[in-house]
């Protein structure tokens, strides 16, 4: 599963934030902030853990399900080279408009 198909979803971005602000959590507890089904939820964690965005660990009879900070940090990479490339592109414009302006002036 791709990861930006998986953060598409508003569901599974708030998962996330919980899990982001929470920390380590049992599926228990992540279903509480829903008024959706358990077993919607835990289609919305599968397809995080597909993603490789969330991980999840067994203790006894719970899952445990926690953020991945590599999943998270590649993401958050990705996004800076994306804005740096933009703002590179808009120092380029800013650049050529003013040579245009100074080139008017003469």
């Amino acid at each position: 599963m791709d990861v930006f198909a998986a953060l598409a979803e508003p569901t599974r971005r708030k998962i996330m934030e919980i899990l982001a602000r929470q920390g380590q959590l049992p599926a228990s507890d992540i279903y509480e902030h829903f008024d959706v089904t358990p077993q919607a939820i835990s289609q919305h964690l599968k397809i995080l853990r597909e993603a490789d965005l969330v991980r999840v660990e067994r203790d006894a009879q719970k899952r445990l399900y926690s953020i991945n900070p590599t999943a998270v940090g590649e993401l958050e990479a990705w996004a800076q080279r994306t804005r740096q490339m933009w703002n590179d592109r808009f120092d380029r414009l800013e650049d050529l408009l003013d040579e245009r302006a100074s080139a008017d002036e003469t």
